[in-house]
């Protein structure tokens, strides 16, 4: 069957791979590599024969690539982090890039290989860093938000990349025909932008017009691989022509449906792309080389992690963020297979030199998350010996806050309880590192304290001593996890309301001593089933027991030990139409000493006393022979104007 036998095999094996990859938490990249070592020429287990042909299969895949990351491709993404993004990754590249050299010719390169060696280690992983913050519950946080956009412009770095390399490791490449590619790069690139931008989405909205999804993938795999042609043919890279093609097109309304459509194509060459590698891969060499590979993996682990992490200070950057992009992004990435292969096809790159890149990289990779989640305790040690950080305070009178209420986090989560809070004349001091969230608060006149909420410092300038409740909004659980033990060494009384990320979290937080956790994705859902069945006509009354039932066993850990806690919940879940209200019995009210059988509560107004606050505990359901004494705090439901007249006659709520 010859290459469609082949193909059939890299499937099936990259599947095989992939699946071993995802059991043991990797990126699916690894797996395909591992495919390709597998049916490659050096194991030999399921050999593939047409090596050549899927070889030239593989640059679609890395053309198709690049077109994706052209439609992802958008400046409003690096605008919060414009400065460190567009200054900073280009001078870490730089000077990694020299690190490399200089690596390079220490272990005996020669002068073009330590050049390519530079330029491939000077780029991270997109794919492993994502997964790896998504796993840590990291994803949104301004350390996050900084190794993204580092990220975006190393993946765009590349295109220049693979224009100045093979003229920069050649010696006949002199600075002439580096400014000749670089200039023909620019011209080709500006009249693409200008021509493309005024006929592609017009060649687009005509293709979309017949409403066929097969036309509309095929015109979006065309112009990407034809743009992409387009630029092999003037003499620059494949893969450059599809990435402007992909740049265009991300301008145009078609964007997210082209993607839509791409991506599957995409993956499965992208897959071959990685197999690919893998067949180059030869295991003797690790074998024998193991003493090598292993001092630069970690040189060029603590060599880029140094730069990064010396850079971002540079830019403003304190506390945590430093630490985590620099653990972050010290691994080689999957574009440097790319710039790697582009290397071995120009003849710039030794067999040797090929492996030793590929060994570094598969391993960096792999140990990626686990030296990434270090960052929580190295950064706790580190605060320990340091433990004096600045701080800034946003709109925070003179006065000493006194019976406030702490919230760490100033998302919109926070911000949306802080308001609440605030039209409710409570003194709220907000606790925010967000460089971004904080000058919102700063506009909008909140309290608040820039700073690290895991930080005594930070909590004592809070007032957290004298605050009477803290509520957590942010949603990773190492970082309430600490800003909960901090909490209750200086203040173990207080009561804090933690946001948990699911339902192990939630128990770890009970366990801590926290008085009431949320898991936002259960009650989201939790009401949105109850929408639905309401739709479906069900009645109110069957829906509000279905809601208590399933809110009483997730929240069983909870309930079990503070019963006060499920009848509060059962209370502010009633049905509509149904009013709650509290009732304090003063000195000389005519309710007290008195049971509620001798004062006919319910016939005389309409109204049920459901609860009993009395000393800091709650009496749910009182018998009828229950006698209210002075301080009492009645909880009484009625209907609307019922429950109206009540307050009027007998008091304040």
């Amino acid at each position: 069957m010859g290459i469609a036998a082949d193909l059939s095999i890299i499937v099936i094996v990259g599947l095989a791979g992939s699946l071993i990859a995802r059991q043991l938490k990797q990126p699916l990249i690894l797996g395909y590599i591992l495919a390709g070592v597998m049916v490659g020429p050096h194991m030999g287990v399921l050999p593939v024969t047409a090596v050549h042909e899927i070889e030239k299969l593989a640059e679609i895949g890395v053309a198709l690539l690049l077109f994706t990351l052209g439609l992802e491709f958008s400046f409003k993404s690096l605008k919060q982090v414009r400065q460190i993004a567009l200054i900073g990754a280009p001078i870490q590249i730089i000077l990694t890039m020299l690190f490399g050299y200089i690596l390079g010719h220490w272990l005996g390169y020669s002068r073009t290989e330590s050049f390519w060696f530079g330029g491939v280690i000077s780029l991270s992983s997109t794919m492993v860093i994502l997964k790896t913050l998504m796993n840590q519950g990291r994803m949104g946080k301004l350390s996050s938000r900084v190794m993204i956009g580092i990220l975006l412009v190393q993946d765009l770095a590349f295109v220049p990349l693979m224009i100045l390399l093979p003229k920069l490791g050649s010696d006949s490449g002199g600075f002439l025909d580096i400014m000749k590619s670089l200039l023909l790069g620019a011209v080709f690139i500006a009249l693409m932008v200008i021509l493309g931008t005024r006929t592609i989405p017009r060649f687009m909205r005509f293709i979309a017009v017949g409403n066929s999804r097969e036309l509309f993938l095929l015109a979006v795999t065309a112009l990407g691989l034809g743009v992409g042609y387009l630029t092999y043919l003037v003499g620059l890279s494949f893969a450059l022509g599809a990435f402007v093609a992909g740049m265009i097109l991300s301008e145009s309304d078609y964007v997210h449906q082209a993607m839509g459509n791409i991506i599957a194509l995409r993956d499965l060459f992208v897959l071959l792309f990685f197999v690919s590698v893998g067949m180059l891969f030869d295991p003797g060499y690790l074998i024998s080389n193991w003493a090598t590979v292993l001092l630069v993996v970690i040189l060029v682990m603590v060599g880029k992690g140094l730069i990064i992490g010396l850079i971002i200070p540079v830019f403003g950057y304190r506390n945590v963020i430093p630490l985590a992009a620099a653990l972050g992004l010290l691994q080689v990435g999957e574009f440097s297979f790319v710039l790697a292969r582009v290397g071995v096809s120009v003849g710039q790159i030794g067999t040797d030199l090929y492996d030793l890149i590929l060994n570094t990289a598969i391993i960096s990779m792999v140990a990626t998350p686990l030296i990434s989640g270090l960052t929580t305790p190295i950064y706790a040690r580190w605060r320990k010996f340091r433990p004096q950080e600045p701080y800034d305070t946003i709109n925070l009178s003179d006065h000493a806050f006194d019976g406030h209420i702490v919230i760490a986090g100033c998302g919109r989560v926070g911000r949306h309880i802080s308001n609440i809070l605030t039209s409710l004349d409570q003194e709220v001091v907000l606790i925010e590192l967000d460089h971004v969230r904080v000058g919102d608060a700063r506009e909008q006149g909140r309290s608040l304290i820039y700073g690290d909420a895991t930080n005594e410092i930070i909590l004592e300038a809070a007032g957290i001593k004298r605050a009477k409740l803290m509520i957590i909004t942010l949603p990773n659980a190492i970082s309430t996890g600490e800003i909960v033990s901090q909490v209750r060494k200086m203040n173990s009384n207080l009561h804090i309301v933690a946001r948990a990320e699911g339902m192990e979290h939630l128990q770890e937080l009970h366990g801590q001593g926290v008085y009431e956790v949320v898991q936002p994705e259960f009650e989201a859902g939790l009401e949105m089933t109850r929408q639905a069945l309401l739709h479906l006509n069900f009645l109110p009354g069957a829906i509000q027991q279905l809601s208590d039932n399933i809110r009483r066993e997730i929240y069983a850990p909870l309930y079990t030990e503070r019963e006060d806690v499920e009848t509060l919940a059962q209370l502010l879940a009633l049905p509509h139409g149904v009013g709650l209200s509290w009732l304090e019995l003063k000195a000389g009210h005519p309710y007290c000493r008195r049971s509620i059988s001798e004062l006919h509560i319910r016939t005389e107004t309409g109204v049920s006393v459901v609860a009993v606050k009395r000393a800091g505990q709650i009496h749910p359901t009182p018998p009828a022979d229950f006698i209210f004494q002075e301080s009492d705090v009645l909880g009484v439901i009625g209907e609307g104007e019922k429950l109206d007249a009540f307050r009027k006659s007998y008091g304040k709520e």
